[in-house]
């Protein structure tokens, strides 16, 4: 690992000065920058820690009923003050890593980083979320552009999320039982004006809307609505995890769970 400069803000407005210095990078939980950097695969000469952001943590709700998660929430706290709110986002929360990543990593940093993998963008994504950051306030349809690609601008920090809490919802994970990532992940939430159903660990391009099944699943809320559906295997994953195809089935496979453990 090279040498570095770690800066402890207790501001948003301190963090986000700081990270307008020269290679500066912002540091949440440290679940993947840190390895990362012990790899030499990356090198910041700054780290600017939100841990320290009192003002970017805990789960409460607003006055339109969203739950609202502060970018330097850990998984864990998710996982714990969610539940009475939103069980469906808090039991998604409960299935990253393990223990010490749970009690490290934070939602603002995986949304950040935007693994191809992560659990939270399907959460994000199948909720229809808002990430609120420093400066502005993007919608989740709009803030995943690819893998490890976000909408976010250099020196931008997700500072909240506010979640929209449907009627019901529910998120199956077919765990990588080495990394615990999901080699593919589907979260289903039913609001009242339709469903959405988002992907994670399933394609080349990062998490996305499975269109056809939201569409099926809006008309008929069972899991009868997603037998007749297939996902095409073009440009899905194929790794010695699994092929494009074995990864197309377990996206109908998971979302029928899914939608039966919601219903």
């Amino acid at each position: 690992m090279h040498n570095f400069e770690l800066v402890k803000p207790t501001t948003i407005a301190d963090a986000v000065s700081a990270l307008g210095g020269e290679d500066a990078q912002a540091l949440g939980g440290g679940q993947t920058l840190i390895p990362t950097m012990k790899q030499r695969l990356a090198a910041p000469a700054v780290l600017v820690s939100t841990a320290g952001i009192d003002e970017m943590k805990g789960v409460c709700l607003d006055d339109n009923g969203r739950l609202c998660i502060g970018g330097a929430t850990t998984h864990a706290t998710v996982a714990a003050e969610a539940a009475a709110h939103y069980p469906g986002l808090a039991a998604l929360a409960s299935t990253i890593g393990d223990p010490a990543v749970r009690n490290r990593g934070t939602i603002g940093g995986s949304l950040a980083n935007n693994d191809p993998a992560a659990c939270y963008p399907a959460g994000v994504l199948g909720s229809g979320a808002m990430v609120v950051t420093n400066s502005r306030e993007i919608a989740a349809d709009d803030y995943f552009q690819g893998m490890f690609t976000t909408a976010l601008d250099e020196g931008e920090i997700i500072t909240e999320v506010k979640f929209p809490v449907p009627e019901k919802s529910n998120y199956q994970k077919f765990l990588q039982p080495a990394s615990r990532f999901a080699l593919t992940g589907v979260f289903v939430a039913k609001f009242g004006g339709g469903v959405r159903v988002a992907i994670t660990g399933a394609s080349e391009d990062g998490v996305f809307r499975w269109t056809a099944a939201e569409e099926a699943l809006s008309a008929d809320f069972s899991t009868g609505a997603v037998d007749g559906l297939s996902m095409a295997a073009d440009g899905l994953i194929n790794d010695l995890h699994g092929t494009p195809a074995y990864r197309a089935n377990l996206c109908k496979v998971l979302t029928v769970r899914a939608v039966n453990a919601a219903a």
